[in-house]
């Protein structure tokens, strides 16, 4: 073999061995990340220590921390990773010829989570926790004002007497006020509450369209 056809030879190799580690490292950072997630969900955001991950993960505590640092790092990223497909769910739910009544699903569904009450608890412990839940949410409220805002103007909808931002408010603080109760137990006046929300709604856009059935594959 050539000298230059060995230089190649060698890079590929080097390039080809890369990709594998890169694999590796991405396919055992997603691996932590369910591990963490399913922790949150099952046992609560106490249980998850990096001793815990790393024993339910089968490796070792260091290697949780080469992969994510500080513990707060590794929670950090669940955070993200549900953020952003909850942000492509409701962008999707938003673009439907109903996006009121899209807001309303989404935002009850996402606050009836027991992940969703994690988050808020470790936004309590976690300041960079915090910050994150801080800059979705102005990220999530973009989104809705801007979809809603069009919705409206497309139905000719008087923006004075229903203001986007008031909408989206409501909608958005009661579903958030209403999964908060729930978790505790409490639900007096929710029916009530709902049906005055669904009847500002249809009030705006309507009856809720039904479902559009699924062509099978």
């Amino acid at each position: 073999m050539c000298a230059g056809h060995l230089r190649r030879h060698v890079e590929d190799e080097r390039l080809a061995a890369s990709g594998r580690a890169r694999k590796d490292d991405s396919s055992r950072r997603a691996q932590l990340l369910d591990v963490a997630e399913r922790l949150l969900l099952d046992e609560g955001y106490a249980a998850v220590t990096s001793r815990r991950v790393a024993g339910e993960a089968g490796i070792t505590l260091s290697l949780v921390h080469y992969y994510f640092g500080p513990m707060e790092n590794l929670l950090l990223e669940v955070f993200r990773r549900r953020a952003e497909d909850m942000l492509a769910r409701e962008a999707d739910a938003l673009a439907s010829d109903q996006p009121l009544w899209a807001l309303w699903d989404t935002t009850r569904e996402y606050a009836a989570t027991s992940l969703n009450q994690e988050f808020l608890a470790l936004g309590n412990h976690y300041e960079l926790v915090r910050d994150e839940i801080c800059a979705y949410s102005s990220r999530f409220r973009r989104l809705q004002y801007e979809l809603v805002s069009k919705a409206l103007r497309d139905r000719q909808v008087d923006t004075a007497e229903w203001p986007p931002e008031g909408i989206i408010l409501l909608i958005d603080g009661t579903s958030r006020f209403l999964g908060s109760e729930r978790t505790y137990g409490l639900s007096f006046g929710h029916r009530e509450a709902t049906a005055v929300i669904e009847r500002l709604i249809t009030e705006i856009e309507g009856p809720r369209s039904p479902a559009p059935r699924r062509t099978p594959a």
